[in-house]
């Protein structure tokens, strides 16, 4: 089932405590030598979501996987601060990778860290271009084909409903999205560094995915010459190169596709390389020399390292979009307050939220042991209700169930109006605790 409009998916939430975390590594933690190693492919972020659901300590989980990072988020029923390391531990063994590995290299994150780390990813505050237009359409692509898959469940649907809507207000309500910036305009700006005015030079595209596309579109603006354009899909190939006036080439050509281009951009997913140093080393000699700028915006990378060592080759991958990343950064810092103050305003209400199915999960627990209280006081003094009369015992019942319902009631009211607030209820755990509740499935007595 997928959301195409911020909303609420309906359905019975949580009546107690759930403690949400995510861990994962981006751009800031992590070089592309090691993302491209922990990337999942849409297909792999289903599987891993299922398995940890069906680990049995994990209720809830999702995963993120963009070319900047890869995140795991999980929700589990315990409060008992071991869900970020049962994440890890799952990250690197689905990865196939040593702790040595990832040390330093992992972040976590639980509760309001966790949720805070979520709305300032949805709205471009923790992106490699500060303000990105596409991360908003990841995260929601994500979210769908979990909520499609079966792994979320109300509070991380919730999360991620939440997620999107924050998104959306910091585009509409600030400046923090002007003059868009994208990987793909970055590796663009990056091709005119080489070979300046771009008129009448040659490109070939290879992919024909969401960034491929935007790369051909600022091409096109930049007054590109010839546009060639290779997929795997050949009918994808040649339905961008009708709109876009270029050509389709078979996946086939590839080997002999790099004579002719000025700038090579790739962006294919995949775990294998799609251009080698064979391939290069034979274009060049055909070529005589002549230079070319490759752009691998691909995550794992699609072209083959060892590449960057041959003559006139100008190889650039995601990571080396530092200096273009920073000027982006400049021009749009002066409005990150303004998002920052949006996401802040929505983890509160969140948390809100999550309190108020806590605090209506200890009301329903205190309810139960008073009633339990009560039935257990009956019968230690009233054992022998033969000699009570029916209008007696009746009378009895009555009171006895209007003072629990009075001892609800107060907590309740207060309850409600802590939630139209969206101002978290503080300290539920500690009264859970004192009034014997943490542990009301064990039926434990005072």
């Amino acid at each position: 089932m997928a959301i195409d409009s911020i909303g609420e998916h309906n359905e019975t939430a949580p009546r107690g405590r759930a403690e949400v975390a995510l861990i994962g590594c981006n751009h800031l933690t992590a070089p592309v030598e090691l993302r491209e190693r922990v990337a999942f492919t849409p297909e792999q972020a289903l599987q891993a979501a299922k398995e940890l659901c069906q680990s049995g300590t994990i209720e809830e989980a999702l995963v993120v996987s963009t070319c900047n990072r890869s995140e795991l988020y999980g929700v589990a029923e315990e409060s008992d601060g071991s869900l970020p390391d049962a994440l890890v531990s799952y990250f690197s063994e689905f990865h196939k990778l040593s702790p040595r590995e990832l040390n330093g290299r992992i972040y976590q994150h639980a509760g309001r860290q966790a949720v805070r780390h979520l709305f300032r990813v949805a709205s471009g505050l923790d992106s490699m271009m500060l303000g990105e237009a596409e991360i908003l359409g990841q995260v929601r692509d994500a979210y769908n084909r979990a909520l499609g898959n079966g792994s979320t469940g109300p509070v991380l649907n919730r999360l991620f409903q939440g997620a999107l809507e924050v998104g959306k207000r910091v585009r509409t309500e600030t400046e923090i999205g002007a003059r868009p910036m994208s990987v793909a305009v970055a590796g663009v700006k990056l091709a005119e560094r080489i070979f300046g005015d771009l008129k009448g030079r040659c490109a070939l595209i290879v992919g024909a995915g969401g960034v491929a596309e935007q790369v051909v579109e600022h091409l096109r603006m930049r007054g590109i010459g010839e546009l060639q354009l290779a997929n795997r899909s050949y009918a994808r190939a040649q339905e961008l190169a009708l709109r876009m006036g270029g050509t389709a080439l078979e996946w086939s050509a590839l080997k002999i596709a790099l004579d002719q281009p000025d700038i090579v951009v790739t962006s294919v997913s995949g775990s294998d390389h799609v251009l080698t140093r064979t391939m290069f080393e034979r274009s060049m000699s055909a070529r005589s020399g002549r230079a070319i700028c490759v752009i691998d915006l691909g995550v794992p990378r699609n072209v083959e390292p060892t590449v960057e060592g041959l003559y006139n080759v100008y190889l650039f991958n995601i990571d080396h979009l530092g200096e273009i990343v920073e000027q982006n950064k400049k021009a749009r810092e002066a409005e990150a307050p303004r998002a920052e103050a949006i996401v802040d305003e929505h983890v509160s209400k969140f948390l809100a939220w999550q309190s108020s199915l806590e605090g209506a999960g200890l009301l329903e627990a205190l309810r139960s042991r008073l009633e339990v209280e009560r039935q257990s006081l009956f019968a230690a003094h009233f054992g022998d209700v033969s000699r009570a009369s029916e209008a007696d015992r009746e009378r009895l019942e009555k009171l006895t169930q209007e003072l629990i319902d009075r001892i609800v009631q107060l907590p309740a009211s207060r309850l409600r109006r802590e939630r139209k607030l969206h101002r978290p209820v503080e300290g539920l755990a500690a009264l859970r605790e004192l009034f014997g509740l943490a542990d009301s499935d064990d039926k434990e007595k005072p």
